[in-house]
């Protein structure tokens, strides 16, 4: 099991971050897309699934570990802390209405926590609760997450950045035309949904989004 700072060295070197929900994959297996997304070099994938039983969940981030093990990557279990320490998965990605951060680190101290923020007081307790890395978002309009705040826009993201002292990622309705201008501004991580999930050749997608990303950085 990897230690909790070989975590944070692989997030550091990712670029992409791929976010698979099965309700986003046109029908396509999710293990298939993360095998797909593995084999493009992704160093990072997020399994988010709302709707689904907790045997179901189980078995599922079981099998995608299967792949991201072979590959070496950071597997993460959006809420669900029971499942990623079940599973024995990398981290867990928490919202502002799911399980608390201190109490998490506290049942599991070597996994890496994401939190998602949307403004400078949501950073700020993140930080204070030392989270392993948070989340800005979302940058634009997107129909994949609800969120109260809405889209908070380039210029938003741009004025909460300087104030982040841990490694963030920003995603929300972004797409591949943003990427070059995104990563020319400094952004080393980003996450994405559907622009992934639903491309119909996954892994050529990812890695022309990832040579987009590396040419721009």
């Amino acid at each position: 099991m990897r230690t909790l700072q070989e975590r944070l060295e692989i997030f550091k070197s990712s670029d992409l971050y791929p976010v698979v929900s099965s309700e986003f994959c046109n029908g396509r297996d999710v293990c298939d897309i993360v095998a797909a997304i593995a084999a493009a070099g992704a160093k990072i994938v997020q399994i988010r699934e709302k709707n689904i039983s907790d045997c179901a969940m189980f078995e599922l981030v079981q099998k995608c570990k299967l792949i991201t093990d072979r590959y070496q990557m950071l597997l993460i279990v959006d809420d669900r802390l029971d499942i990623a320490m079940a599973t024995q998965a990398d981290g867990v990605h928490l919202g502002q209405d799911d399980f608390p951060l201190s109490a998490a680190k506290k049942l599991a101290p070597e996994l890496f926590f994401g939190v998602s923020t949307h403004n400078a007081q949501e950073i700020s307790a993140a930080l204070a609760g030392g989270c392993s890395y948070l989340n800005i978002g979302p940058m634009f309009p997107t129909k994949t997450k609800s969120v109260a705040c809405g889209a908070l826009g380039l210029e938003t993201i741009e004025s909460l950045a300087p104030a982040v002292t841990c490694p963030f990622s920003i995603m929300g309705g972004i797409k591949e035309h943003h990427l070059e201008m995104l990563c020319k501004k400094g952004f080393k991580h980003i996450a994405m949904v559907t622009e992934i999930t639903q491309a119909p050749d996954v892994e050529a997608k990812v890695r022309h989004l990832r040579n987009i990303m590396r040419g721009a950085l």
